[in-house]
């Protein structure tokens, strides 16, 4: 009696790098919202229209985590620009389940009431009490965001024939931030401060995460290049499903 087969699938490469790479991205989407989200720092400013931003007047306040929640955006252009939008995809919603875990976990540990003698619950509430409001604005935007970032990078390495890959970097994150920061801002604080300065802080912000972006990119090029070479692939979205949704295999 002769053995079934199995039918015929088409072999995709294996990558030396690609789940570092996964886990790099979501180890620091993870610490910028946990460790960074919770500090507020401040510097002095002279130069700021008194009433469009919420803090005492002449100082510049901004969470601390849009130092590193940048270096997210830039991780997702190298998988894209890599792996291809597919397994960017994978990635998408890798980071997407795991915010949703950390807040549960967060949520789940401060509502357990703490032992006797144990002082260390306020503290704890203070960096782990994340406001359900703005976990859900930061959840819904890094989504979203990420999600365009993705897209116009994978689209414009087409239009631009695999050149100039610093202006498919930047512009990916022009439109990416600005989808990410038009979510985030409104949900988390439309209502709690004045509009203006809703508006002021979603402007200013977006500025600043592509501004970090074109600082950071002499580093994209250095990584992408290293990863190109050693995983020995030049991918193209060419025939790709661009749907967040979509279930088909990554091509090669």
């Amino acid at each position: 009696m002769e053995k079934p087969t199995r039918p015929e699938t088409k072999t995709q490469p294996h990558f030396r790098y690609y789940d570092l790479v996964m886990a790099a991205f979501v180890t620091v989407l993870l610490l910028s919202n946990i460790i960074g989200a919770a500090k507020l720092s401040a510097i002095p400013v002279d130069f700021w229209p008194e009433g469009l931003w919420p803090a005492p007047e002449g100082m510049f306040i901004f969470g601390a985590g849009i130092l590193f929640f940048p270096v997210s955006y830039v991780i997702g252009d190298v998988l894209t620009e890599v792996y291809g939008y597919p397994r960017a995809r994978r990635v998408i919603w890798t980071g997407f389940a795991a915010m949703v875990f950390m807040a549960l976990m967060s949520w789940a540990v401060v509502a357990m009431p703490p032992a006797d003698g144990w002082g260390g619950q306020d503290a704890y509430e203070s960096v782990f009490g994340l406001v359900p409001r703005i976990v859900l604005a930061s959840i819904i935007a890094f989504w979203a965001g990420e999600f365009v970032n993705s897209y116009v990078l994978a689209r414009m390495k087409i239009w631009t024939r695999g050149k100039a890959l610093w202006s498919r970097t930047i512009g990916s994150t022009v439109f990416g931030q600005a989808v990410d920061s038009a979510i985030f801002y409104p949900v988390a604080f439309l209502g709690i401060w004045e509009t203006s300065a809703v508006l002021t802080v979603m402007v200013t912000n977006w500025a600043l995460k592509v501004l970090w972006e074109a600082v950071l990119t002499p580093v994209t090029y250095l990584v992408v290049g290293r990863l190109k070479q050693a995983e020995g692939v030049e991918i193209f979205d060419t025939d790709t499903d661009f749907s967040p949704f979509a279930k088909s295999a990554a091509h090669t």
